[in-house]
């Protein structure tokens, strides 16, 4: 089989970390990327979730309560005092 060579741009630091990552696995960067593009070609789709940055449900609700508790800061306890809060949460 007659191979070809593909270039492609990224960020320095980016490329960095992947050729980190991909070295712990035991693969390099060209290995890595025919390994994604086989899983590709074989499944006829991108072979992971493409998606925006969306917050889970946990994460929506959390910042539903803090958005709650700037509307309605008389109905949560305070603290002035790092260490009475503390005690308090570790009881």
């Amino acid at each position: 089989m007659s191979t070809t060579n593909v270039t492609i741009r990224m960020d320095e630091q980016l490329k960095k970390q992947a050729e980190e990552l991909f070295s712990d696995l035991g693969l390099t960067m060209t290995s890595a990327l025919i390994a994604f593009t086989k899983q590709a070609v074989r499944e006829q789709r991108i072979p992971f979730t493409l998606s925006r940055n969306i917050p889970n449900t946990e994460t929506i609700n959390a910042l539903d309560e803090v958005e709650n508790m700037k509307l309605n800061p008389e109905e949560y306890k305070g603290y002035d005092d790092v260490d009475e809060m503390m005690r308090e949460i570790l009881k």
